[in-house]
């Protein structure tokens, strides 16, 4: 994949090229077979097993990529449980990524939950159990001083992602410390194989500075650093020196912050948005997925978005983001800051985020502290506000439950009921849950899958308000056209591109958000919004017409296919 300016005439690729991925001398025998980039296992053909010194190190049988396809497919349904099919697929990534990728991009729909939520909520807790190699990059706050020495170790030089963790916030898991690894390399994988951004240019980091969770320290599976979280000045100069290292050593690059505490997330988005390139994927991606779904929803409610009352149950970075971005849509629906942020209600651990709990709210939360008499619950929240949506991002399951849902029911012909913390054991509510005690009326998303559920005659498919929906095509669109920033209004195009995209047919099946069979071309649309966003902005750094951006967009695309060597 090339990100190059139209007015250079030689034509765009999708892969950098073999020197690039392989080194000045080019992989030979065991080296190439050991290189997951360049690795095409047992489907080298015999003029370059001659030419490559690999014969005798293969199975003598040549196999297509569509052979290599079927068994690895058969093998993977061989796997009694979901671990057990990341453990698999975690090894095939790391042996022959070309094959991993047609395996994902042939079998959306199965793959996605095993790569990412909700299985990589439990391949994260066992992380140190069932690592096998390491994979990206552990950068720990011992290293201070050396970061960019050390960014320089790894082999690819053209690094144009990174998602980077620090592991405290991990899905609705808490503090995992190293063992949050799960999250970048699963982001990355799902950049690369719903985006098509070419995995030589993606690169998973996590920031070792300590974990508070206790029950690490006396773990012998734990990889990381055995010490409480350093904090304060030296943790934001710790960042301070990443930050400065990755832009001297990867100019082209955008960063990614993944699961980082609430704090610690709003800080870093504050402070960094505009010196590199940088989105924070549970703020403003979440964010972005939930006004999507949101916006859908009108179409079965005959509402507007500015008639809509939001009530949400927790008030971290996921939905503050939310509701920023709705503000923000609901401005350019006319109305005022004030009378859209009116409209957006929290209940947090301690009630309901009202003015008279000011001194005791985190700065995010101030925006929505409204003057209303103090509430304890969300049951007495939704009976006083009555909500036309409730959306739960609060890590604590089944806090949305059938009487709740039920009320919702009786002043809303069509509740919107969003259960988004991940993974499905975390969900405010399941689907089933949500059809049930709605009569069957309501509108439900979530942040992990659920099962179809049969209700009255009706066959119901859930809607999964996945940010997969939504970041691989922003960070691809602003890649694309090497955009400076990843600006708010980036996000609000991708929120409203990734609606237009919910068919009649998928709101029948009350699902609005549209199928995973259809993702990559879902992020082609998205990432084709974002960088024409980026160049009416004036943020792109390549000027391309609106009608040459799609086609630089679809040429920027990896498919995964073995390349001839010789």
């Amino acid at each position: 994949m090339a990100f190059q300016c139209r007015a250079v005439k030689t034509p765009a690729t999708h892969a950098p090229s073999l020197q690039a991925i392989g080194g000045a001398a080019f992989p030979r025998g065991s080296a190439l077979l050991a290189n997951s980039l360049l690795n095409k296992g047992t489907a080298f053909p015999e003029e370059e097993r001659d030419a490559l010194g690999l014969r005798g190190l293969l199975p003598p049988r040549v196999f297509t990529l569509e052979e290599q396809l079927a068994r690895a497919y058969a093998n993977f349904q061989h796997q009694a449980e979901p671990l057990d099919k990341y453990v698999f697929l975690t090894l095939l990534q790391n042996r022959n990524e070309t094959l991993f990728y047609k395996l994902l991009e042939t079998h959306p729909e199965e793959m996605i939950p095993i790569i990412y939520t909700p299985t990589v909520g439990q391949a994260c807790l066992d992380y140190g159990a069932i690592f096998r190699r390491p994979r990206g990059m552990f950068i720990s706050i011992r290293e201070r001083g050396r970061i960019a020495e050390i960014l320089r170790h790894w082999p690819q030089t053209d690094v144009r992602m990174i998602v980077v963790t620090d592991g405290e916030r991990i899905l609705g898991l808490g503090d995992l410390g190293v063992l949050g690894m799960g999250i970048p390399v699963g982001k990355l994988a799902l950049y690369t194989s719903c985006a098509g951004l070419h995995p030589a240019y993606c690169l998973p980091i996590t920031l070792d500075v300590g974990t508070n969770n206790g029950s690490l320290h006396d773990s012998p599976t734990y990889l990381g650093l055995n010490q409480p979280r350093v904090r304060g000045e030296e943790y934001h100069a710790f960042i301070e020196e990443f930050v400065t290292a990755v832009k001297r050593v990867f100019p082209k690059v955008l960063l990614q912050w993944e699961d980082f505490g609430n704090t610690t997330a709003f800080r870093l988005l504050r402070d960094y948005q505009k010196r590199i390139c940088s989105f924070n994927d549970d703020i403003q991606g979440t964010a972005a997925v939930a006004l999507a779904g949101l916006i859908a929803s009108l179409r079965e409610t005959g509402q507007s978005l500015a008639e809509q009352k939001l009530l949400f149950l927790g008030a971290g970075e996921a939905g503050t983001g939310i509701a920023d971005l709705f503000c923000a849509a609901a401005g350019d629906a006319g109305l005022s800051e004030s009378e859209a942020r009116a409209r957006c209600w929290f209940v947090d651990s301690q009630g309901l985020v009202v003015r008279g709990r000011l001194t005791e709210l985190a700065h995010h939360k101030i925006p929505y502290a409204h003057e209303h008499p103090p509430l304890a619950t969300l049951a007495e929240a939704v009976e006083i506000l009555r909500p036309t949506a409730l959306i739960g991002v609060s890590g604590t399951p089944a806090k949305f439950t059938p009487e709740i849902i039920a009320r919702m029911a009786e002043f809303n012909e069509r509740p919107v009921i969003f259960a988004l913390s991940n993974p499905t054991s975390q969900a405010e509510c399941t689907a089933e849950a949500a059809y049930k005690s709605s009569g069957g009326r309501a509108i439900f998303a979530s942040g992990s899958p659920f099962p179809t559920v049969e209700f009255e005659g009706r066959t119901f498919v859930p809607g999964q308000g996945n940010n997969v929906y939504i970041f691989p095509g922003v960070g691809l669109g602003s890649l694309v056209v090497e955009s400076a920033e990843v600006s708010e209004r980036m996000f609000l195009v991708a929120a409203r591109t990734l609606a237009d995209l919910v068919t009649d047919e998928d709101l029948a099946l009350g699902r609005i958000y549209p199928s995973l069979t259809r993702i990559r071309e879902v992020s082609v649309k998205i990432a084709t919004a974002v960088a024409r966003e980026a160049v009416h902005s004036g943020l792109a750094g390549i000027a391309l017409t609106d009608d040459e951006i799609e086609p630089a967009v679809r040429r920027s695309t990896y498919q995964p296919a073995y390349r001839s060597y010789i």
